[in-house]
C-alpha cells in the first residue's frame, strides 16, 4: 500500500532519495566543523574525510598521521584539524602546544575519549579508559603498585621466565633455524605477565598454544568483520556506543580473563597465599583499601573498611597490565632487536656492557645490574623513538579550551591527536632520523634536546603508570638474549621494514626474522 503517492516503487524511491539527501547533508555539515572554528584543516572527502586510507585499511594509523603532521607543519601551523569519517580530530604540530595539553593545561585534557562500558563490557573499564574522577580515584590507588620499591620486589620473577627464553634461543642456534623474533618475545612477555600479573605459569614459551598468548593475540589480531566493527569506535559518539552497549572486548576474551582473574583471587584469600607480584598489590587494594609492605591480603584488625576495588575492578587492570605488558614490551625488544642485528657495533658496545656490569654482580642478573646498564637505556630510548608501540597520543577536549596565543575556542568533547610517531621522525628535533643512534639520548644530548619530542609514554599527570614496568622487562629480555647470543637479519625479513596496515599497535609487515648464534662462554 503506498504512502506518500499511488505507486509504492515512488515511495520506496523517494524515502531512499530523501534518507540519502540527509545523509550527505549531515556530512557536508560536519566536514564545516574546522572551518567555522577557524582551525587549518586539509581537503576531506564525503563519508571518509581525511582518512580514506585508514578506513580502507590501506594505510597504518600513524603512518597516515606523519602525512598529515607533515601537511600542518611546512606551512608554519602549530596545529590543525581532521576528520576520520564525520569525526574531527585536532592534530599538533608544535611541542610548545603540546606541553600545554599534557601538563600546563591538563584540567581541559583529562581524559583519552576511549570508550569504555563498565556494566556491559566491564574489562573496557580500566585506567587507560576510565576519566574523569573515576579516573584520578583509580590512578591514585594504582600509583603505589609501580613505584620503584615494587619493581624491585616482583624482579626475580621476571629473571624466572629467561631459562625458557634461552631454552628456544639455543635450539634455533643449533639448527641455524631463523626465528620470528617478535612471536617468541609476545611468550616470553606472556610469561612474565602470567606470572607477575595472575601468578599463574602459562608456559607460553614451551607451549604455543597455551591459552594466555591466544587471547591475547584475539585483542589485537583482528579479523575483517572485528575491523569494521572497530570502525564504528570513529564514527559513533561514546553515548550512542553506550546506548547500543557496544563492546569492544570479545565475550570469549572476557570470560576467559574473568574466569581466571576470579578463581586467583579465590584461591588466594581462601588459602592467603603471598607471591611478590603485581596481584598481590590488587588484592591488597581490594581488601585492605591500600598497598602496603607486608604480606598480608587482609588487614583483620580493620574488617569493615570498604574495599578500593570490587572484583570487576580488579580483573579490569589486572587485564589492560597483562595487555600493555604483553605486547608494547615485545614490540619494542623486537625492533630493537632488528636494529641490533643491522648496527652490528651498536649490538657489540651494548653486549660489553651487559657483560661488564653483570662481571661486576657475580654474573647474576639483578635488579641493581640492570639500573647500571646506560648503554641499554640509550637503545632502548633510540629504540621508542623509532618506533613507539603506541603512535599517536590521544586526548579529548574536556571543557571549552581557547588555544594559547589565539582567539580559537576548541570546545569540549573534540578529539585532540598528538602524533608522536611524526615528531619522532622530525628532522628538526632528530637529525638524520631514519638513522638509529643511541647517543641521541646520551646525557647531554638529552638535556639539549626539546622538551615533549619523545613521547612513547605519554607526560604529564596522565603519563604511562607502567613505564617502570615495560623497561624493566625489556632490559631483562635483552640481557638475557645478548648475553648469549649474536643476532643478525634473516632475508625472510622485509626491508625495508613496512608497517602493519591492520594493526594501531606499530607492527613490521611480515614479522621480523633474525639468525641466532650462541657466543662461547
Amino acid at each position: 500500500m503506498a504512502i506518500f503517492t499511488s505507486s509504492i516503487f515512488i515511495d520506496i524511491i523517494t524515502i531512499i532519495t530523501t534518507v540519502l539527501a540527509l545523509t550527505i547533508a549531515f556530512f557536508k555539515w560536519k566536514l564545516t566543523f574546522w572551518e567555522k572554528l577557524g582551525v587549518p584543516t586539509l581537503n576531506p572527502v564525503l563519508f571518509f574525510g581525511d582518512a580514506k586510507n585508514i578506513l580502507l585499511g590501506k594505510r597504518q594509523v600513524g603512518v597516515e598521521f606523519i602525512d598529515y603532521y607533515k601537511q600542518f607543519k611546512p606551512r608554519g601551523l602549530k596545529h590543525g584539524g581532521v576528520y576520520l569519517g564525520p569525526r574531527p580530530f585536532w592534530v599538533i604540530t608544535d611541542p610548545g602546544l603540546i606541553k600545554h595539553i599534557l601538563q600546563i593545561d591538563f584540567p581541559h585534557f583529562i581524559n583519552h575519549g576511549t570508550y569504555a562500558d563498565e556494566e556491559n563490557d566491564p574489562l573496557s573499564a580500566h585506567l587507560f579508559s576510565l576519566e574523569g574522577t573515576k579516573w584520578k580515584n583509580m590512578r591514585t590507588k594504582m600509583t603505589p603498585t609501580f613505584t620503584s620499591g615494587k619493581m624491585k620486589m616482583m624482579f626475580q620473577t621476571l629473571v624466572d621466565c629467561t631459562p625458557g627464553l634461552k631454552d628456544i634461543m639455543d635450539e634455533h642456534a643449533s639448527k641455524k633455524k631463523a626465528v620470528n623474533i617478535k612471536n617468541i618475545l609476545e611468550r616470553f612477555t606472556t610469561d612474565i605477565i602470567g606470572s607477575v600479573g595472575f601468578g599463574i605459569e602459562c608456559n607460553s614459551l614451551k607451549d604455543p598454544d597455551s591459552l594466555f598468548p591466544k587471547y591475547g593475540k584475539k585483542v589485537f589480531d583482528l579479523t575483517p568483520a572485528e575491523q569494521l566493527k572497530q570502525s564504528l569506535l570513529f564514527f559513533l559518539p561514546n553515548p550512542v556506543l553506550k546506548a547500543m552497549k557496544f563492546r569492544i572486548t570479545n565475550k570469549d576474551v572476557e570470560d576467559f580473563f574473568m574466569k581466571t582473574v576470579r578463581e586467583t583471587v579465590l584461591y588466594r584469600e581462601k588459602n592467603n597465599i603471598y607471591r611478590k607480584d603485581f596481584m598481590h598489590l590488587l588484592l591488597q587494594l581490594k581488601n585492605r583499601g591500600t598497598v602496603t609492605d607486608d604480606e598480608k591480603i587482609i588487614d583483620h584488625s580493620n574488617q569493615k573498611q570498604e574495599p578500593a576495588l570490587t572484583m570487576n575492578e580488579l580483573t579490569a587492570q589486572a587485564f589492560v597490565f597483562f595487555l600493555a605488558g604483553f605486547e608494547t614490551s615485545s614490540t619494542t625488544m623486537t625492533f630493537a632487536l632488528y636494529e641490533l642485528a643491522t648496527n652490528p657495533d651498536i649490538q657489540e658496545k651494548l653486549r660489553n656492557e651487559i657483560c661488564t656490569v653483570l662481571e661486576k654482580h657475580n654474573n647474576e642478573l639483578t635488579y641493581n645490574a640492570i639500573a647500571e646498564m646506560t648503554y641499554m637505556d640509550q637503545v632502548l630510548h633510540e629504540t621508542l623513538r623509532k618506533y613507539p608501540p603506541l603512535p599517536i597520543l590521544q586526548r579529548q577536549c574536556n571543557k571549552d579550551y581557547i588555544v594559547p596565543e589565539t582567539n580559537i575556542r576548541i570546545p569540549k568533547g573534540v578529539d585532540v591527536a598528538i602524533t608522536i610517531l611524526a615528531l619522532h621522525r622530525d628532522p628538526e628535533f632528530y637529525p638524520n632520523p631514519e638513522v638509529f643512534d643511541p647517543e641521541r639520548f646520551n646525557e647531554e644530548n638529552k638535556n639539549a634536546r626539546t622538551p615533549f619530542t619523545w613521547l612513547p609514554f605519554g607526560d604529564g599527570p596522565r603519563v604511562c603508570i607502567g613505564l617502570r614496568f615495560g623497561m624493566m622487562q625489556s632490559k631483562v629480555g635483552l640481557t638475557a638474549l645478548l648475553k648469549d647470543y649474536r643476532v643478525t637479519l634473516n632475508k625472510k625479513t622485509k626491508v625495508p621494514l613496512e608497517m602493519s596496515k591492520n594493526s594501531f599497535i606499530i607492527a613490521a609487515e611480515g614479522g621480523i626474522w633474525l639468525d641466532i648464534e650462541k657466543i662461547n662462554t
